[in-house]
């Protein structure tokens, strides 16, 4: 008989409060997936269930086209506070879906707060270029870096919580993400020559440039698997006998080595050039893709999920921008383009997985995926170097 994770069985109470303290970040939805698949959604498929944490996922960077645009134009401000209060309610609203209820869960959790990160998510990656000059990768890498610590506390504290049951433990994680961004909506700004309302930049003109082109194939290729390892590494690891509990703490694992490589990589990012880092990196991620089918003991799955966090390091739209007031009208429309990507990967990625766990069917899709990122940003960087040659010979 396999190995299941402790949340396996239904008839145990405090699994539900164990996977639902990590609803509030975007990697929660890894560990609620396997939750729904083994007690909550038990009616449903693998591939269907997987669609709520695909459209939560697709949220963010779909959301950013819209969200870009209206940071460009000086909405910084409402898209935050609406965002994180639409996030909140969300949650709270998860905390009453009842068992085998798609519906609900897929409202609460993909479609309420898929779109409050999305509001959310593009302004506050976007406000470090208004405030620094210097070292505005190190500063993005800081802020990354954020999301790497929460879902590196929340597996971890959901042990010292009492069990009390998925509503309850979901309402406990509402309360301190609510917590959380009342802080930090007090705290983070705009700077006095950002707050302006502006005309809204030429998005139309970005689809003329060879460079941003190129951005965009890459980011929808790498979105179609970088993020397979985060939701299937956990399951992986237990059908091939590793520990359960070790299993659990994977994904803390991952984020806490993605903490330091987001500080470090982009660190090293204001030195070496953001595009000249960004090729290892990627071929990173995807070696580390293809070593998921390499994990079968303890010391595997703790190397593979520290590599893999390594790779999830670097935030290079930015450098696309020809001045501040297009980094989120840019940023915006590249992850609008990845998020079909993390739209339809999930959803594939389960259909070729099937309940016979065909392991090598999905792992070669999301591998292949990511394996063509790193020559298209090897070509992104080469067009870049082109384009500056080219104007410096036009000056000259």
């Amino acid at each position: 008989m396999r190995k299941m994770l402790r949340w396996q069985d239904p008839s145990r109470r405090g699994t539900d409060n164990n996977t639902s303290q990590m609803a509030a970040s975007p990697d929660g939805q890894q560990l609620l997936e396997h939750y729904y698949t083994r007690a909550f959604l038990t009616s449903h498929t693998p591939s269907s269930i997987a669609w709520i944490g695909s459209f939560q996922l697709m949220m963010p960077f779909a959301l950013g086209i819209v969200s870009g645009k209206l940071f460009d134009m000086g909405y910084f401000r409402p898209l935050v506070m609406v965002g994180s209060a639409l996030f909140t309610f969300s949650l709270f609203m998860l905390s009453l879906a009842q068992h085998d209820q798609y519906y609900q869960v897929f409202l609460s959790q993909g479609l309420g707060m898929g779109i409050g990160i999305g509001l959310t998510f593009v302004p506050t990656m976007s406000v470090t270029v208004h405030h620094f000059k210097r070292r505005r990768a190190l500063a993005s890498g800081v802020v990354l870096s954020g999301s790497s610590a929460g879902a590196l506390v929340f597996p971890i504290s959901s042990h010292l919580i009492p069990s009390k049951g998925f509503a309850e433990g979901v309402r406990a994680t509402a309360y301190i993400v609510l917590g959380c961004l009342v802080l930090g909506n007090l705290l983070v700004r705009m700077p006095k020559k950002g707050l302006a309302r502006r005309d809204p930049p030429d998005i139309k003109s970005f689809f003329k440039e060879p460079v941003y082109l190129t951005v965009l194939a890459a980011a929808l290729f790498v979105y179609f698997g970088l993020f397979y390892p985060l939701v299937y590494i956990q399951l992986y690891a237990v059908e091939h006998n590793v520990d359960p509990q070790l299993a659990f703490y994977s994904l803390s694992i991952v984020n806490g080595s993605s903490l330091v490589g987001r500080v470090l990589g982009n660190f090293l990012a204001d030195t070496y050039g953001g595009w000249n880092l960004q090729v290892p990196c990627t071929l990173l991620a995807a070696a580390s893709v293809w070593a998921v089918l390499g994990i079968h003991n303890a010391a595997t799955l703790i190397i593979v999920s520290i590599l893999y966090g390594l790779s999830l390091s670097f935030a290079v739209l930015a450098d696309l921008a020809a001045t501040p007031n297009e980094v989120g009208a840019r940023t915006g429309l590249a992850l609008g383009v990845a998020s079909l990507g993390c739209l339809f990967s999930a959803p594939i990625q389960g259909a070729l997985l099937t309940r016979e766990f065909q392991w090598t069917r999905p792992t070669s899709f999301a591998g292949v995926s990511v394996l063509d990122s790193p020559f298209l940003a090897r070509l992104t960087r080469f067009n870049m170097v082109a384009s500056r040659s080219l104007v410096a010979f036009v000056k000259f």
